[in-house]
């Protein structure tokens, strides 16, 4: 079943329609690839993928242990690289000012995080750079 749709807008612009809710994205080239930068390239969502998968995957891992994880962000970079161009790196750096739970807990938050579907997901020759700040 399909579970997405995508629409080229022009000048490197596309829409891409979830078809359950009918949430839409909108992608534009980056600036240093003849493009506008105006929203999330599809690489930037990339990133931004491995970050809310790994925030749902310790976020489900709480919901288990009946915890919250209320205050957990993150701040995502991206490195790219040329010929061929890609995403060569992704730094993901998680910040909770008030964890809460034992060390172990902490830990099997970690754990979920790097196990989720994403970063299982991506080629292993982009670096997954990680840090938890809790």
């Amino acid at each position: 079943m399909v579970t997405m749709k995508s629409l080229y807008l022009n000048q490197l612009r596309t829409q891409a329609t979830h078809i359950k809710s009918g949430q839409v994205i909108i992608t534009d080239a980056p600036i240093d690839n003849h493009g506008r930068g105006e929203a999330f390239s599809p690489t930037d969502l990339v990133c931004a993928a491995l970050s809310s998968c790994m925030e749902t995957l310790m976020g489900i891992t709480a919901q288990k242990e009946q915890m919250e994880m209320t205050g957990l962000t993150s701040e995502i970079t991206k490195v790219m690289q040329s010929n061929p161009r890609k995403v060569a790196e992704i730094c993901i750096d998680f910040y909770w000012p008030e964890p809460k739970g034992s060390p172990e807990f902490l830990e099997s938050l970690k754990h979920a995080a790097r196990t989720c579907p994403v970063a299982l997901s991506l080629d292993p020759n982009i670096k997954q750079k990680i840090s938890f700040n809790f």
